[in-house]
């Protein structure tokens, strides 16, 4: 069933506004639109919004984003597309919706399999991470993740609890097959991410390894946040000083303790 107006996601009425302001400006094939900043500002909106509403005009063939030199309008209207039919509607959400709730989901795992974690659950993490650090010095950028993909499914596995194993890789899958997800990355072009990545998921394997839960959760819940930042960085064509999130990560800690992971 199609979306209507009210059902859509704030990104998408945000696509929606920004398909008239290139319509009724007009701005012609080839010229450039304002910088994210003045388009947040007269659509009074947040510039992670406009961020990826422009992904998603991106994916339509209505503008191009090209990072250093601005925002490129390609056509005069959007090429519509049909979605396919097995395509889930989890796949409307935006990449910073979708790592937010990989936090909520793979932290409270991460901290559970530090406490069921066995020896041979911290053995297939290892042999992950060999996979992983394989993939790296192989010089191929995003070619291949099977080393990423195998660590975080290590850790979901190590729970023993198969309800939490099927929502880590429905979450994975949602994330391999959205399209604005692999729209951003097209915009990634090195390793030097991966390595950081890398380095977090070795963060997190020390905390599993010495059982404790509290680490375990702050290690996983902040290379998510590491990955966030990094995704954000590269998305923006602007500036990488930006004034705002759609998805606000909760604090690690705060002084009432709300928030507290423990």
């Amino acid at each position: 069933m199609k979306l209507t107006p009210s059902q859509q996601r704030p990104y998408q009425e945000v696509g929606e506004m920004l398909r008239k302001l290139i319509a009724q400006k007009p701005y012609a094939v080839g010229e450039r639109l304002p910088p994210e900043r003045e388009i947040a500002e007269k659509l009074n909106v947040t510039r992670t919004l406009v961020r990826e509403a422009l992904i998603m005009l991106e994916l339509e063939g209505l503008v191009e984003v090209r990072r250093g030199a601005g925002i490129f309008v390609l056509a005069d209207r959007a090429t519509p597309q049909a979605p396919a039919a097995a395509e889930s509607a989890c796949n409307d959400a935006g990449p910073f919706e979708m790592l937010q709730a990989r936090q909520l989901l793979e932290s409270n795992i991460a901290g559970f399999a530090a406490i069921q974690a066995t020896r041979d659950d911290i053995r297939k993490m290892r042999q992950a991470l060999e996979l992983e650090e394989q993939e790296l010095a192989s010089g191929a950028v995003n070619e291949t993740e099977n080393g990423d993909m195998n660590f975080h499914l290590a850790i979901a596995q190590a729970t023993h609890n198969s309800m939490l194993v099927e929502l880590f890789k429905q979450s994975w899958q949602w994330r391999e097959n959205n399209t604005m997800w692999s729209q951003l990355h097209r915009h990634l072009d090195n390793t030097h991410y991966r390595k950081e990545w890398l380095s977090d998921h070795k963060k997190i394997l020390v905390a599993l390894i010495k059982k404790d839960a509290r680490a375990a959760k702050l290690a996983m819940w902040q290379h998510l946040e590491n990955v966030k930042h990094r995704l954000l960085q590269f998305s923006d064509v602007d500036d990488l000083d930006f004034d705002g999130y759609l998805f606000d990560s909760w604090p690690l800690d705060t002084a009432n303790g709300q928030a507290d992971l423990s």
